[in-house]
Formats: structure tokens, C-alpha cells, sequence
């Protein structure tokens, strides 16, 4: 219901796109802005009786010291793309926010991450040690804010993979190691959902890595009645990909090769500099297109850090098919944008989702939300559209009317 206070605690709330998310939302509620990007605005959506926007309230936690506010204001300036007036006028909500940010932690993050921490942990302090504390944070977030739910949406940075072994399998074999110490067992993803699932939060993996949701953490959330959804969202050239590869398919034409070039700027681009980092990344975004071709072409993704960039990210993506006689042709495209401003709607869309999900009883993995992710969990559907009917009949399941139409502009004033 829209009276509902929602608590949303971002991890990584001191980066680029949470600061986004958190300015956008106070925009949308002040009406300074639009909701265009948000997916949860349009019918059928709307008769869902999403958590309106004006009931978010916004905290989280960082491994950096900072201000929400000054992230804000650097990316306005920094990139041009946002109009500073809107800041001027959301800044009392970027400090309100800034008060109920916390202390993260970088275990088993990797160094290049580990090198932006303004702190690092203590080697003294136990795994558990570590998700008490965070389970404190979410506790005291929401007693702090009023909040009737606390949703945790992970926006940290990419970690290297985490090899997965029959300790995350189960949740009891998980709570064993963690009860061991067994520190290999766990990267700091995997401390946050545990800690947010443990406190009944609903959580949500927007980031690649794969240590935040392994099968134990989401049988954990099945018995504790808690959604949970992942990994990686798809803003701009995976999206692309999953919405261009059934093409070929319905065409019978075969793809030879698909080959993508991705520059960006910003911390996440400097982090995946850093080839463990970096592994994590392009395994969500190269597994696309053997899922819906159903046969694996020659393909590369390479990404590349350009600084200057700040928070752009261009991909440049060449495709070489084959048709009819053996013909070989070409298909090229470009995407470009600013990673911030294409995320921001889809976390605030999968906070309002997740918290409607809880509401009704839900509990373990949304796969009605695999549209938003290059990698969802539990989900064999990677063609775009296929991936958006689920979304659409779960809306019309709970609307009772199977009949209802395709979604509709109409509906963007639902976000207050």
C-alpha cells in the first residue's frame, strides 16, 4: 500500500548511481522530473499498488568516507548530464541521507577495491562479527527512519568470482563455515545479503557478483519468507543484446561472431581494470547469446577504462552473420550513456517490486524480475521481450485479469 514507509539501504551509497537513485527519487516526489526510465509507472504495473516514491527513504553503508551530496554535485559537474538546479532543490534529501550512511566492508573484495577503502577491516574480526554488525546497521536504519520494510539493493563494485563448492550449497553448510571462519567461503557480498536476509530485508543484486546470492543464501531466503533477485542489471549493451539477438533467430540467419568493445569512465571502470574484478563482469555479459541462439558463435567482450569518460560507457558491438547462399553480412551498433542515469530507475522499479514481492508472502528468487538483470537467477529466458511478459503476467495475475493490455504512458503519475 502506499502509506507504507520503505527503507532503502544501498550498498555502495556513496557511489554514482546511488546517488542517482536517492536525487531521483527526491525529484520525482517534488515533481522536478519524470519518471521516464522506470518501468513500474506503466500499466499494468500501476494496479499493483506499488510503495509510492514519496515513501522511500534512503541510507546504506560504503567502504569510503564521503558525502551522498557531494557525489551528487561532482556528477553534475563532472559529466554535464544532469540539470544542477534539480540538486539545489533535493539537496535536504541527499543530507538526510547522508546521516543514515554506515561503514561497509571489503573482505575478500579484492585489492582494487580494497585499495579505495578508507578503512580496512581488522584480520581480529570474524565473519560473523562482520554480519552482526551489518545486521545492526539495517536495524538501526529502520528503527531510526520509521520504516516498515528495509529493502537492500547491492550497488558496491564488481569482486572477483567466488568459487562456488558444496559449503554454498545448503544453508547449514554455509552457517557452518561461517561459524569456522572459513573466510575463503565468503566475499563481502555474501556478508551483506546474509545479514540482510537474517533480518527478514528483501535483497537485491545489481551488481555481477556472484558470492552476493549463491544457492544456499537463496534457500535461506525461502525459508525465511525473504525475495531475493539477481545478478548484474542490464542497462545498455547486454539490454541490446537480449532484445537483437532473437532476431537472427526468427530469421533462421547464423551468427559467426559477436564481438564487443566497451569503453567507460568512472569507479567502476577503474575497478574493472583489475582482471579478477573484470571476470566477474564479462561472464554475465557474454553469456547472453549462447542462451538464445542456442549454439555458442565466436564472441568477446573487452572492456576498457577511460577516464576522461567519467560516467559514460560506449559499446560498440559488430556482429557477422550468414544468410541465404552462404551470403556473409554485417550488423553494427553503438550504445552510449551515462551508467548512473540508465541504473537509477531500474533500482528505484526493483525496490518497489521487492517490497510489493514481501507484502504478499513472497519469498526466495523474483523471476518475474529477469528483465532487469543479464544474469537472473532461476530464470533459462534471456530473449528480452519473453523475459518482459513475465513481468507482465505476474502483474496481471495479481490484477486477476489476464486479458490486460501491453503497457501505456498513462500511468506515470502512479509514482506518488
Amino acid at each position: 500500500m502506499k502509506s507504507r514507509k520503505v527503507g532503502v539501504w544501498l550498498i555502495g551509497a556513496l557511489g554514482s548511481i546511488s546517488s542517482m537513485v536517492v536525487a531521483g527519487a527526491a525529484a520525482l516526489r517534488r515533481g522536478l522530473a519524470a519518471p521516464t526510465g522506470m518501468v513500474s509507472v506503466l500499466e499494468p504495473f500501476g494496479r499493483l499498488d506499488l510503495a509510492g516514491v514519496d515513501r522511500l527513504v534512503f541510507g546504506g553503508c560504503d567502504i569510503r568516507a564521503g558525502s551522498l551530496r557531494d557525489e551528487a554535485w561532482a556528477f553534475a559537474e563532472k559529466t554535464g548530464a544532469l540539470d544542477q538546479r534539480i540538486l539545489q532543490q533535493v539537496e535536504e534529501d541527499l543530507l538526510e541521507t547522508d546521516r543514515h550512511v554506515g561503514v561497509g566492508t571489503v573482505r575478500n573484495c579484492g585489492d582494487a577495491i580494497r585499495r579505495m577503502a578508507s578503512s580496512v577491516d581488522s584480520p581480529r574480526v570474524s565473519v560473523w562479527e562482520e554480519i552482526v554488525r551489518i545486521a545492526e546497521q539495517l536495524r538501526s536504519f529502520k528503527r531510526k527512519t520509521g520504516a516498515d520494510i528495509v529493502v537492500v539493493v547491492n550497488l558496491a563494485s564488481t569482486e572477483p568470482p567466488l568459487a562456488i563448492d558444496e559449503r554454498h550449497l545448503e544453508p547449514d553448510a554455509l552457517e557452518r563455515s561461517i561459524e569456522r571462519n572459513e573466510s575463503e567461503a565468503v566475499r563481502a557480498s555474501t556478508i551483506y545479503a546474509y545479514a540482510a536476509i537474517r533480518e527478514g530485508c528483501p535483497y537485491v543484486n545489481f551488481t555481477p557478483s556472484n558470492g552476493a546470492l549463491p544457492p544456499a543464501l537463496v534457500r535461506m531466503a525461502e525459508a525465511r519468507g525473504v525475495p531475493v533477485m539477481g545478478n548484474d542489471g542490464k542497462t545498455g549493451e547486454t539490454l541490446v543484446k537480449s532484445a537483437l539477438a532473437p532476431l537472427f533467430v526468427c530469421r533462421n540467419l547464423e551468427v559467426l561472431s559477436w564481438e564487443g568493445f566497451n569503453i567507460l569512465g568512472n569507479m567502476d571502470g577503474a575497478v574493472l581494470e583489475n582482471s579478477a574484478n573484470r571476470e566477474s563482469k564479462i561472464k554475465t555479459k557474454d553469456g547472453v547469446l549462447s542462451r538464445i541462439l542456442g549454439y555458442t558463435p565466436h564472441s568477446r567482450v573487452r572492456i576498457d577504462y577511460v577516464p576522461s569518460l567519467d560516467d559514460q560507457k560506449t559499446a560498440w558491438d559488430f556482429v557477422h552473420f550468414r544468410g541465404f547462399l552462404g551470403t556473409k553480412m554485417t550488423v553494427q551498433f553503438i550504445w552510449q550513456g551515462y551508467d548512473s542515469l540508465l541504473a537509477a530507475p531500474l533500482v528505484i522499479d526493483l525496490v518497489r517490486f521487492a517490497e510489493f514481492a514481501a507484502r504478499n508472502g513472497e519469498s526466495g528468487l523474483m523471476p518475474h524480475l529477469a528483465s532487469y538483470f543479464k544474469e537472473p537467477l532461476g530464470v533459462d529466458e534471456y530473449r528480452l521481450q519473453q523475459q518482459f511478459e513475465m513481468l507482465l503476467d505476474y502483474a496481471r495475475a495479481f490484477s486477476g485479469r489476464k486479458g490486460l493490455d501491453g503497457p501505456s504512458r498513462k500511468s506515470a503519475t502512479g509514482v506518488n
